[in-house]
């Protein structure tokens, strides 16, 4: 009697590499984006405390401060997180600099994010603008 044979040949197993090849070829350029979508989130999180401060500032004087302490917060390279370098809210008032750098990732790294005030009426919104150094498709889908 003929014996069957069991297992996979090196055909099927060829196969089943090259699939995992090209699984892997599409999926690891699309987590590189979301890790620095993720590193971007973190500068508009640090940027939310300045959002407050600002925002007070504005309703108790009706101008926006020109510098960090003026607005009560510290001083702009004291604001700092494992991808952000800097956040001035004062330099333009109006406008929260969210700069990148330290662990941040190559694409972003010296990349600046601006976040901005838009009066009206007594009430304030806030805009974000793709400074230098930063491609649109790493901001956050909050701030497109």
């Amino acid at each position: 009697m003929k014996q069957v044979q069991k297992g996979f040949t090196l055909i099927e197993l060829m196969i089943v590499v090259a699939i995992i090849g090209i699984l892997a070829a599409v999926a690891i350029p699309a987590y590189q984006d979301y890790t620095i979508r993720a590193q971007v989130s973190e500068g508009l999180s640090l940027a939310s405390g300045a959002k407050t401060a600002l925002a007070e500032f504005y309703n108790q004087k009706g101008t926006f401060p020109t510098a960090n302490p003026s607005a009560g917060l510290a001083s702009s390279a004291s604001i700092t997180g494992t991808y952000v370098t800097d956040v001035d809210a004062g330099t333009t008032p109006g406008v929260i600099a969210v700069t990148y750098g330290n662990q941040a990732n190559t694409n972003i790294a010296s990349g600046v994010l601006n976040v901005s005030a838009v009066t009206s009426s007594g009430s304030i919104q806030w805009n974000c603008n793709i400074g230098s150094g930063i491609d649109p498709k790493y901001v956050p889908t909050s701030c497109r």
